[in-house]
């Protein structure tokens, strides 16, 4: 019985291998499709000729076969909205190994294959035909001959904004192995940014499947190349692979918006290092190279998942210079680097409406800041400037959903700390920025340095802080629209009296120092306090003075953030017999990146800056020095400054109850000082008065000794 049951299923077998073969299979066209169409879910049509026979191995011919998207794909979502369509697919499929779900094609035909991949914003794919969904890699199935021709592959993926149109290069498959690397080549667009891609990849002794495969990707985009090279396993798996990358052009910002990180412009750079893949985190590590003119080295990482799996991008770096060209950091506060190519530093300036603009006028693309985070270390050894000393960069730069901070950035600045807090907060409909610099006491001897000037006895320092908030998505808007204060104080020292007798502009007395060969006594600064009171980028001068030994120099006026000009008076009160010290106010004018001196000007109209009348200090000096935060401040010695030049009405202050005596003889030796201070400025604006009038009238006595002259003159030609 069992052999009956065994012959008749031989028998059975036989009958149908030669039928298959007979007919090719023909007739099971639509109940093949009908099958394929339950299993995948997609509706699978063949338009023309259909095989399906035993040759002993499985044999399947289509002509005009058709595998449709899902439904939610929908018409529009690219070019071509079937999953996959081929204008013939001839196969040959091992029989046995099918048993075990092994396919093993002996060969693969395919003539105008189109395969058209979708991803929508959920994460749902086209090709996901409903079974359980795993971490396993694909993995290429064994390919022992293959042909493919004319055939490419679409890829839409909606939810990271990235579509690719890639042709397949033609295919040639002899016994697993290949005479040319496999190639494919396309365009793509990424958020927005089209760019254009090359790939080629080899197996070992050129197997197509079964080993080591070399990968090769070159991508370009905006000017810029990115080529990936290395080794992978033979799957399609990358977690742990080792890859080298290389990337130069003409801005890194544009490699980077292709995967959703935006950063500023830059100017050409040259980077390379090498890539490593660990779940959804890239890192770089020996990152070398430039940009600009600047050195660049460091590690990076990107998590695509956030660090905290949110499903976020966030990048982390830490970054460092030896050499940092302070030009190369224009761009990134929103200098165009074309132009500081092109012109170096002058390339900050623009013309616009007949006159020239300094600050930068840059759009902030707050709206590409909310796709991702950052956490940015980066450190410069020494920054090269042309002429003001700085060195040790240090910058801490964090992104959190829309709010950026640098949080600090650090310099020594001639021997001074200069550090800045600066908030970016893009999280409100209004851009605002909080900006917060302080300098530690530098010494005036190298700042002057720096700018040619010889300081030999200088022993002052300068000190300072700007503190502002202002509104609005570009540096131009921000400081336009800023309140605030910033102030710098000249503790007492002494300055060089050349460099002081040009600040002062006192002719006379430079003269009379030259020939009394007095050129090297350093002069003494008793106090110098340079403030500005802004108000809706309105920059008043509140106050600034400074007590030197030779005079009391004051200032009104101001700036404009809002428009750039200038509009400040100076005016130095000799407390010594000058014959020029009396001259007119000194005008700043201008524009921030165009400034004039008129050292003969009369009174100048503060053409951007809300004028403050001079002589009235608005900002008590308690507040001043808080604001500073300049420690012991009876050491500035500016409490008598402001009192004496000023002309302010000194209160004798009558001993409170258990007042020291140490305390009391400290508060007269002020008030002593003030008074001294006062009567010094007080004589010298009479001996100024005086001068005036003494001029005035020599000049309209020689006026008049000129015209009866003329008039002598037009008689006697009569």
């Amino acid at each position: 019985m069992l052999a009956i049951t065994l012959a008749s299923l031989v028998g059975l077998f036989l009958l149908l291998f030669v039928v298959l073969y007979v007919t090719k299979g023909r007739f099971l066209k639509e109940p093949a499709t009908s099958l394929a169409s339950r299993v995948t879910g997609r509706t699978v049509e063949v338009g023309g000729d259909f095989q399906l026979y035993l040759d002993p191995h499985v044999r399947l011919r289509t002509e005009d076969l058709s595998i449709s998207n899902p439904d939610w794909v929908g018409p529009g979502a690219a070019a071509d909205d079937a999953l996959f369509r081929a204008e013939r697919l001839d196969a040959s499929i091992r029989v046995l190994p099918l048993f075990v779900g092994d396919v093993r094609f002996r060969s693969l035909d395919v003539v105008k294959g189109s395969a058209n991949l979708v991803r929508d914003e959920n994460g749902r794919a086209s090709w996901d035909f409903g079974k359980e969904k795993t971490d396993k890699p694909f993995e290429m199935p064994q390919i022992r001959a293959a042909r493919v021709v004319d055939s490419r592959v679409r890829y839409d993926d909606k939810k990271e904004d990235l579509s690719v149109d890639l042709n397949i290069g033609d295919v040639d498959v002899d016994d697993n192995a290949v005479d040319q690397p496999l190639t494919a080549r396309g365009t793509g667009r990424s958020r927005g940014l089209p760019f254009r891609l090359d790939a080629r990849w080899r197996g070992q002794n050129g197997a197509l499947t079964g080993g080591p495969q070399n990968l090769v990707l070159v991508v370009n985009v905006a000017g810029s190349r990115v080529e990936v090279s290395g080794e992978v396993p033979g799957t399609t798996t990358l977690d742990g692979v080792e890859f080298n990358v290389a990337s130069r052009g003409r801005t890194l910002a544009a490699p980077f918006r292709l995967i959703g990180i935006v950063v500023p412009d830059t100017r050409t750079y040259d980077v390379r290092g090498i890539a490593r893949k660990d779940g959804d985190t890239w890192r770089v590590r020996d990152l070398k190279g430039r940009f600009g003119d600047s050195d660049l080295a460091g590690t990076l990482a990107v998590h695509t998942a956030g660090s905290s799996g949110e499903g976020r991008l966030k990048l982390e770096a830490d970054l460092s210079s030896q050499k940092l060209d302070i030009i190369d950091v224009g761009p990134w506060i929103g200098y165009s680097p074309e132009r500081l190519d092109a012109q170096g530093g002058k390339g900050a300036i623009t013309q616009e409406g007949g006159r020239p603009w300094l600050l930068p006028n840059a759009t902030l693309a707050t709206e590409s800041l909310g796709n991702f985070d950052a956490e940015v270390r980066y450190r410069a050894g020494r920054v090269r400037t042309g002429n003001v000393p700085i060195n040790d960069l240090d910058l801490t730069l964090s992104l959190d959903r829309k709010l950026l901070k640098l949080d600090p950035v650090a310099i020594n600045l001639a021997g001074g700390r200069l550090t800045a807090y600066v908030s970016i907060d893009a999280r409100q409909e209004t851009v605002t920025t909080d900006y917060d610099l302080r300098l530690s006491p530098a010494p005036l001897s190298r700042l002057l340095a720096s700018f040619g000037a010889l300081a030999d006895g200088t022993t002052g320092t300068l000190q300072g802080r700007m503190q502002l908030r202002g509104y609005g998505d570009t540096v131009r808007k921000s400081l336009g629209s800023s309140n605030g204060r910033i102030a710098l104080i000249l503790p007492k020292g002494t300055l060089w009296v050349r460099n002081n007798e040009l600040v002062e502009l006192d002719i006379g007395g430079f003269i009379e120092a030259a020939i009394s060969d007095d050129l090297k006594k350093p002069a003494e600064i008793r106090c110098g306090l340079i403030g500005f009171t802004v108000k809706d980028g309105q920059a008043a001068a509140d106050p600034v003075l400074i007590d030197t030994e030779r005079a009391v120099i004051k200032g009104r006026g101001g700036f404009s953030f809002k428009d750039e000009s200038l509009g400040l008076q100076i005016e130095a009160d000799s407390k010594k017999v000058s014959l020029f010290s009396a001259q007119s106010p000194i005008g700043l004018q201008g524009y921030f990146a165009a400034p004039g001196i008129n050292p003969i000007s009369g009174e100048l109209l503060a053409r951007g800056g809300a004028g403050a009348a001079l002589g009235v200090v608005a900002t008590p000096l308690a507040a001043v020095l808080a604001f500073l935060d300049v420690g012991d401040a009876k050491d500035t010695n500016c409490g008598p400054v402001l009192e004496g030049a000023t002309a302010a009405k000194v209160k004798a202050a009558q001993p409170s109850k258990g007042e020291s005596k140490d305390a009391e003889k400290q508060r007269k030796a002020v008030e002593k000082q003030a008074k001294e201070a006062r009567e010094d400025a007080e004589e010298a604006a009479e001996k100024a008065a005086k001068q005036r009038e003494k001029a005035a009238r020599e000049a309209r006595e020689k006026a008049e000794e000129q015209a009866e002259e003329q008039a002598e003159k037009a008689e006697r030609a009569r």
